[in-house]
């Protein structure tokens, strides 16, 4: 006769085998390993009570929102929060090009906010080359990557560059 598996039920279950790990219990005698200084070694500052290793601790060298220079307001380049990969601009694929507009359409900021494309007021928008683009367009915009320009003018379409003037500037 084979032998059947019991039944589960809340009296036998129990955690996967390796998912559950006991704490370290630190100071309880020499033969746990943790006694005496408890993992902590014996001087300097992560022996000592409250020390814990903040973020943007850099070994007591000047950290690197002490080096830099403070300059008011978000939004300027050179200040700080520091945001390094930000761009000023704002992409258009060419995969959305493709998608939203017919064949000999001129594509305009006020066309590509229509159509969901570009929709954020006073910034740039940059033409990148993710996707295909198949059919001709007359493409205007405040820039474009080589290769987008590359496929815009290979399929027959032309690319038109806006002056990048602000209209709170204007």
């Amino acid at each position: 006769m084979a032998e059947t598996e019991e039944r589960i039920g809340l009296h036998n279950l129990k955690p996967a085998p390796g998912s559950r790990k006991a704490r370290k219990r630190v100071g309880r005698g020499e033969g746990s390993g943790t006694g005496k200084t408890s993992g902590r070694g014996q001087k300097g500052w992560g022996s000592r009570s409250g020390a814990k290793r903040r973020p943007r601790f850099e070994g007591g060298q000047n950290p690197i929102h002490m080096r830099m220079r403070k300059l008011r307001g978000p939004t300027m380049k050179k200040s700080m929060p520091f945001e390094p990969f930000r761009t000023q601009t704002q992409p258009v694929n060419l995969a959305d090009l493709e998608a939203r507009f017919e064949s000999g359409d001129a594509v305009t900021l006020e066309a590509m906010k229509a159509k969901g494309l570009a929709t954020r007021k006073d910034i740039p928008v940059k033409v990148l080359a993710r996707g295909e683009l198949s059919k001709p367009l007359t493409v205007h915009a405040h820039g474009f990557s080589k290769s987008a320009r590359e496929q815009i003018e290979g399929a027959g379409g032309t690319c038109q560059l806006i002056a990048a003037e602000r209209a709170s500037e204007a």
